[in-house]
Parts: C-alpha cells; sequence; structure tokens
C-alpha cells in the first residue's frame, strides 16, 4: 500500500447492523458482502461471531464465498469471544480479527470497573490471544476520544509490541470535533513508539453530525484506514457515510492528494440495496446518494448548469452511480431489454427470477404510462426479498369513508392450495386489512411503524409500503410495491407474518390447509 491509499473498512454488516430495526437475515448479509465486495471495498467487518449463532453463521459464510477482501471478525478482549471470532473467519483468504476494550475513565470506572492497569493487561493479553490465531489483528481501544492522552498512547504502545498490525481510535460515543480529534491521532504519532508498524485506523459516530468531518481531519494527521458504513446507518446516528468520505478524498484530491480503491460508480446502485434491505431508507438530501443530491430546482441554479455544469455541480451524478437517462422501457418492451436494464442497475438474477419479475413488468406496464428506473428496482427488489410464501394475496376490496366504519375483505391463498378468505373493521382501511390478515392466519403482531413513499413521480407512481412490527419481542421489517398502496401495505405486512409463520412451521408439527382458520361468516372487529 502506497503512502497516499487510504484503506476503507466497511462495518455495514456490524455496527450498520445495530441500527434498530435493521437487522439482516443470512441471504440479505451475502448480498451485502457481495455488494461491498464488488464495490472495492478493503475490509468487510463482518459481524460480532459470539453475539448470536445466527450472526457466527453469516460471519463464517462471508469468510467462505466472499473472495477478494479482508474478512474480519469482531471480538472483545476475552478467550471465548476471541476463539468463536476466529472460528468463523478461518476459512477466509485473508482473516482478520478485531478485538477491543474501552479504555476511557468513564468506562473504567462505571462498565468494566477496572484499573487503568488492567486495562493495559486485558488488552495486550487480548491482542495476544487474537495473534496466535491470525497474523492480521486490530485493536480497537473503545471511547478512545474521551481516553486520557497519555493513557491511551501507553494503551497503543503495548499492543503494538504484543502483536497489533492496525490500531483503531474510535470516537465511539461522537463526542469529537474536527480539531480535537486531530489532535488525538498527532499525539499518538508524536508520542507511540513504533507506530509506524501498524496501520492507524479511524472510527466515528456522527452524533454531533462530524464523523465524516473528523475522519478526514484524520487522514490529514496520518490516518491511513477509515472505518465507515453504506448510508452511514449504525448505532444511534450513525457512522461514518462510506459515499461522503470517499467522494470528499476523490472530488477534493487536490486537497487531500489521497485515494481508495472504490468504484464510486457503484455507491448509489450499493446505497439502494443497502436501503433496501435495511429498510432503512435514504433521506432524499442526503449527499452524494440522496434523490435530491444532482437536482436542481431555482431557476438560477438550472440557468447556470445548461450553461456550465461546474457552476453547480462539483460531482457527475454518473461518477457515483446514478443514471441521467431514467425513462428506459414501456409496454412493448421484450424480457432481454428487461435484462439489460436490470443488469445495468446492478441487479443479477436466475432466470426464474427475472421471469416474475418480467410478469410483474408486464403488468405493471398496463396500469402505469411510462416505467423509471426506480420502478424497476422496486419490482427487482420485491422478487428478490419476499422470500418463502406460505401465504399469498389472492384479492381484497376495502370499503372507508366520511361517516363510514371501514372494513375490508381478503381473501389468502396458502401454499398447500387453499383459499381462506376473512373480514374485519379497523380505524382505517389499511388498519382493516392487516387485522382481516391476521383473523386468516391466526397471527396477532404489533405495528411499530408504517410508511408509504412515491418510489417515483406522477399520478400513476408505484407506492412502496414498509411495515415494521414486533412479534414476541423481535422486530421485522418488510416492503412491498404497487400503484395500489393499500395493496402495497396488505403485501408488505403478509411478509412479516410468512416470516413469523414458517419461523413457527420449522419448529411444530405441519399445518395442512385443513387445519386454516375456518373463514368467517360477518365482518368482525378483529382482535
Amino acid at each position: 500500500m502506497t503512502d497516499n491509499r487510504i484503506l476503507i473498512f466497511d462495518t455495514t454488516l456490524r455496527d450498520g447492523e445495530q441500527s434498530p430495526g435493521a437487522s439482516m437475515n443470512l441471504v440479505e448479509k451475502l448480498e451485502v458482502a457481495h455488494a461491498l465486495k464488488e464495490l472495492g471495498v478493503d475490509i468487510i467487518e463482518a459481524g460480532f461471531p459470539i453475539a448470536s449463532p445466527g450472526d457466527f453463521e453469516a460471519v463464517q459464510a462471508i469468510a467462505r464465498q466472499v473472495q477478494g477482501p479482508i474478512i474480519c471478525g469482531l471480538a472483545r478482549c476475552n478467550e471465548q469471544d476471541i476463539s468463536r471470532a476466529w472460528e468463523a473467519v478461518r476459512d477466509a483468504a485473508r482473516p482478520r480479527i478485531h478485538v477491543f476494550l474501552a479504555t476511557s475513565a468513564i468506562h473504567r470506572e462505571f462498565k468494566l470497573q477496572m484499573t487503568p492497569e488492567e486495562i493495559v493487561q486485558r488488552a495486550v493479553e487480548g491482542v495476544k490471544r487474537a495473534k496466535d490465531c491470525c497474523d492480521d489483528v486490530e485493536f480497537s481501544p473503545e471511547d478512545a476520544a474521551r481516553t486520557e492522552l497519555d493513557f491511551l498512547a501507553e494503551v497503543v504502545e503495548r499492543v503494538i509490541e504484543a502483536g497489533a498490525t492496525t490500531v483503531n481510535i474510535p470516537d465511539t460515543v461522537g463526542y469529537a470535533v474536527p480539531s480535537h480529534y486531530a489532535a488525538v491521532i498527532r499525539y499518538l504519532k508524536q508520542h507511540v513508539r513504533n507506530i509506524d508498524r501498524v496501520v492507524m485506523s479511524v472510527h466515528c459516530h456522527d452524533d454531533l453530525g462530524l464523523a465524516v468531518a473528523n475522519s478526514l481531519a484524520a487522514v490529514m494527521e496520518g490516518a491511513r484506514q477509515v472505518e465507515c458504513t453504506i448510508n452511514g446507518i449504525g448505532e444511534r446516528a450513525g457512522n461514518c457515510a462510506l459515499e461522503e468520505v470517499v467522494m470528499a478524498l476523490r472530488t477534493r484530491a487536490d486537497f487531500f492528494g489521497l485515494t481508495t480503491a472504490i468504484n464510486t460508480k457503484l455507491l448509489y446502485p450499493t446505497s439502494r440495496r443497502v436501503a433496501h434491505i435495511t429498510g432503512l431508507q435514504v433521506q432524499r438530501n442526503k449527499a452524494i446518494v440522496g434523490q435530491n443530491a444532482f437536482a436542481h430546482e431555482a431557476g438560477i441554479h438550472q440557468h447556470g448548469i445548461l450553461k456550465h455544469r461546474e457552476t453547480y455541480e462539483i460531482m457527475r451524478p454518473e461518477d457515483v452511480g446514478m443514471n441521467k437517462t431514467d425513462l428506459v422501457l414501456g409496454k412493448h418492451s421484450g424480457k432481454h431489454a428487461l435484462r439489460e436494464r436490470v443488469q445495468h442497475l446492478g441487479y443479477h438474477l436466475s432466470d426464474e427470477q427475472l421471469q416474475r419479475v418480467f410478469e410483474n413488468f408486464k403488468s405493471l406496464a398496463d396500469r402505469k404510462k411510462v416505467i423509471y428506473d426506480a420502478d424497476i428496482e422496486a419490482l427487482v427488489e420485491a422478487e428478490i426479498h419476499s422470500g418463502p410464501r406460505l401465504w399469498t394475496l389472492h384479492a381484497f376490496t376495502c370499503n372507508a369513508g366520511s361517516g363510514t366504519l371501514p372494513s375490508a375483505a381478503v381473501v389468502l391463498w396458502h401454499r398447500e392450495g387453499k383459499i381462506v378468505k376473512d373480514a374485519a373493521l379497523g380505524d382505517g382501511p389499511v388498519d382493516a386489512v392487516f387485522k382481516a390478515i391476521e383473523r386468516i392466519t391466526g397471527i396477532d403482531v404489533t405495528l411499530k411503524d408504517f410508511r408509504i413513499r412515491s418510489v417515483t413521480v406522477g399520478e400513476d407512481a408505484q407506492g412502496e409500503a414498509q411495515v415494521e412490527a414486533d412479534y414476541r419481542g423481535k422486530t421485522l421489517t418488510a416492503r412491498a410495491v404497487s400503484t395500489d398502496i393499500i395493496e402495497a401495505a396488505a403485501m408488505a405486512f403478509l411478509q412479516v407474518i410468512n416470516r413469523i409463520a414458517l419461523k413457527q412451521e420449522e419448529t411444530a408439527p405441519r399445518i395442512h390447509p385443513t387445519d386454516a382458520p375456518p373463514k368467517a361468516e360477518s365482518v368482525g372487529s378483529g382482535r
């Protein structure tokens, strides 16, 4: 690695997944990992293997299937964590163990109840134990930005002696400001012996909106690895956003003189993919990948752009993978044209998946005058993430209006061939549909969040419904699209129900269609 090359350490699958409601299953984690590889990240922090059997399975699968980037597993400084992390990543072509231990006074006193001497000893032991497993070991002094500089320097020096190859300096709670954070990196570079033996890394949270600024200030002081996530997702207010720090380095290469290995043309497709999988939508005015990032409404701006693009655009939309030609397909387009557009948008579908998308595309084309790229993306994402289905929406009808009690009748098709119907009242047509689905399936959930957004523009735009529900303490999210927003809501809600039903089916005697709840003869109140 040359001195002007910045390593991109992506922790979307570990820190990013800790965003409330953003948990991913194994298939989704593998999809994101492959997307990160294609994007060109140097290190993928695949998860925290000891956190759960599911996390371990995901890290192990990524280590075995994703070739190219370093695959990293997180561990606390104890034998059980480190052994579990090594077991998860050992099959990777380039494995790394990332051990961490809090060092700040507030963490030492209130969380760990350990003395500074005990912290140093535990850190050194953790690095040595990881080094016995793996040549590539990263150490993080958690809450480094609030740690006394002399003690932080002591810990860093000792873990380098113990064999750490990367030392990360986290701003765990987003407390730092750029000049402060830069001073921390500068102090360590000046006061830690053998600091040149390791890669200095930075991991900044965005509680004060300064994660990217702090990370850039650190690289100016010699840090050569930046830890970040797609769309800046993560704990609380999130992490340093990968797309922002990468494009800042690229756009202002005249100032920073630094490069990355990221294929920036994949930033927007990767952002969209992560947003769809996690259910955490990107705000319209988000830098780099937001819907308005390259939109110009003010007349004076539009005039300037028409005269010379650089008057109001410091980056080209195509540099981050945004497609300026949005209107591409219509109802007379064939499957070959659809396949080319799907591949151009960064998706890889099997023949069976493409066929189902094509059928839905033709159906959509009969209802919409113009098909946009976003419509195609929505159809593809719906196919990829719909998952196995025990129940399928067959038909529904709603009755709502001023002075009318909202009601809905729903017909579901069971996988084994049974048609089941029921009806319910609700606070509105969507609530009535949800309650009818619950009555049919016998599964009651607590709705935590429900959102509708337009996928494209115009009166015939598809609506995307996003549902977040709680079932026995576990949060489940799903989304679906349709030109009918009530239908989209019903399909999204049914995805949540199907996940629960399929899980129950795995652990209980098989339920035959004849065991389905009897259909109601009259409209009920729901629960």
